[in-house]
């Protein structure tokens, strides 16, 4: 699980990058196009947004997988190491079933997204001798399952190494080296 959480968490990095970066060139265009040309497009905000959910998606599972999401771990730490994981066992198990319900929201969100177009993003078809057609809503809402999966492949890790360390507590984890790498 740990591997295959690396390889996919690594793609989703590099991809979550390249999607801010492109959500920045496109806030810089629409700025420039608005104070410097004084002529806004209409279509850079819509853009943006579907880059900025996407980035999201992808990076999301990361920070899950490092512990980087806001937490209370007082009380946590309060009781004793097996109390602590059984504690953090039963959240993680909690956490798993919310996520199976958003996930089957953010699938039953994507249909509707067939129904309906972008109002400013136009996929350009007259390479092909076609007119451009609107971009439908639903690939920016697929951001929202697929983000949600990968967030379930890490929790199912995460409660993993916590039935892992209530079973044997001195087995050793393999810390993830991703992160370590990451880290100044």
């Amino acid at each position: 699980m740990q591997y295959l959480n690396r390889f996919l968490l690594r793609i989703g990095r590099q991809l979550a990058w390249i999607a801010i970066l492109l959500m920045v060139i496109v806030i810089l265009l629409q700025v420039f196009f608005r104070y410097v040309l004084n002529n806004a497009l209409p279509w850079p905000d819509e853009v943006a947004r579907f880059f900025m959910l996407w980035m999201t998606a992808l990076i999301a599972p990361s920070a899950y997988r490092w512990g980087g999401f806001v937490s209370i771990d007082m009380i946590i730490s309060s009781f004793t190491k097996l109390i602590g994981n059984l504690i953090s066992l039963l959240l993680l198990m909690l956490s798993f079933f919310i996520l199976i319900v958003g996930f089957k929201l953010g699938l039953d969100h994507i249909k509707v997204g067939w129904i309906f177009n972008s109002s400013s993003i136009k996929i350009p078809l007259f390479i092909i001798g076609e007119q451009s057609k609107p971009l439908k809503l639903a690939w920016m809402y697929m951001s929202l399952p697929i983000g949600i999966f990968l967030l379930i492949l890490v929790n199912l890790e995460l409660i993993l190494i916590r039935v892992i360390s209530i079973c044997d507590p001195l087995l050793k984890i393999e810390p993830d080296p991703d992160k370590e790498s990451l880290e100044v």
